[in-house]
């Protein structure tokens, strides 16, 4: 009997102090390295070899699901602790590819045309990549504490020099992304070279290989090359909904960052390529357009204790609560912080 293969949902966990990767199948998480003696434990090792294992491990799904492999072998997805479905990214890049957010949001006048222009990105801290759970804060990222509402892809193979029509060959999948933003330390410098500390990206909580999306594929914008997708995605704050964008929207593709970023550089399995705040996909967007509805608005920011739940069908539901730090934890500009 055949199978098709529904979806392929790519999760890291906490084992035994490491990470281990896992397929997602319905509600239970089977360990990839326990599939097949040739598959890898860890994101890492499964990205490095991408076009090798990813041809196994779909097999080997298709075999759980026929029941021929691991059978009732499954781990509860809610049992364990999830980590960031790529756990140690060897680098981070975010993008500006919604025109509104750029032109509402951005702070650097003339420069916002050439946002529109060219696939401008920036470098983020990759060692602030987080999954599910706490987001820790210091009191000064507390003041004008924001959301972002994202999606990233993650690099699955070496490449220089990318050409867009190839470029979505190195995607290795799809996943939800929130930037946290203190706005308070980003005022009064250009966004684009300095972001303020990057203290946490969460993404997850699975990673979508872009074969389950086909579905969900649409048209690239005029003039323009690669895959697009019409995933419709929403932000909840403490269960309220404040934002609802679509994917699909992106002025620019994935695969042209590609092109952009490898222009001349090198990309590496485990590299991630955000997308950019969607249009309304955070409060500094979202309070600006209210201000200019309604003189007498009053700003939304996050809060300690907020819960934030981003949700985009088939890549699942990340959900982040905002903490405060302990302060006593190093010193800074003669601060203790």
């Amino acid at each position: 009997m055949q199978f098709k293969i529904l979806t392929v949902q790519l999760v890291s966990y906490l084992r035994d102090s490491h990470d281990q990767l896992a397929l997602l199948i319905g509600d239970l998480l089977y360990n990839m390295d326990e599939l097949h003696p040739d598959l890898p434990g860890s994101m890492g090792m499964f990205l490095n070899y991408w076009e090798d294992a990813f041809p196994l491990a779909k097999r080997a799904e298709e075999g759980v699901r026929a029941g021929r492999v691991l059978q009732n072998k499954g781990i509860a997805y809610d049992a364990v602790q999830l980590l960031a479905p790529v756990p140690f990214p060897t680098s981070y890049r975010n993008a500006y590819t919604f025109h509104h957010h750029t032109v509402t949001g951005s702070q650097d006048g003339p420069a916002r045309q050439e946002f529109v222009q060219y696939p401008i990105f920036y470098f983020g801290n990759h060692h602030s990549i987080q999954g599910a759970g706490e987001v820790r804060c210091l009191p000064d990222h507390l003041e004008n504490l924001d959301f972002q509402l994202e999606a990233a892809i993650v690099i699955c193979k070496y490449g220089r020099n990318i050409r867009a029509v190839h470029a979505d060959e190195y995607v290795g999948g799809v996943m939800i992304m929130n930037e946290i933003s203190a706005g308070q330390l980003q005022m009064g410098v250009n966004s684009v070279l300095a972001r303020g500390p990057g203290f946490s990206t969460a993404i997850g909580p699975v990673l979508i290989t872009p074969d389950d999306l086909e579905q969900f594929e649409i048209p690239a914008p005029e003039n323009h090359i690669g895959k697009s997708w019409n995933l419709p995605m929403k932000c909840n704050v403490n269960g309220v909904q404040v934002s609802e964008a679509n994917l699909g929207n992106m002025t620019r593709t994935f695969a042209e960052l590609i092109e952009y970023a490898s222009y001349g550089a090198d990309l590496y399995p485990g590299d991630i390529i955000g997308s950019g705040v969607l249009d309304s996909g955070c409060f500094r967007q979202l309070n600006q357009t209210g201000k200019l509805n309604n003189p007498n608005y009053t700003e939304q920011w996050l809060q300690p204790g907020d819960s934030i739940e981003m949700e985009a069908g088939r890549l699942g539901r990340l959900t982040n609560v905002i903490v405060t730090e302990d302060e006593n934890r190093g010193i800074l500009n003669d601060k203790k912080i």
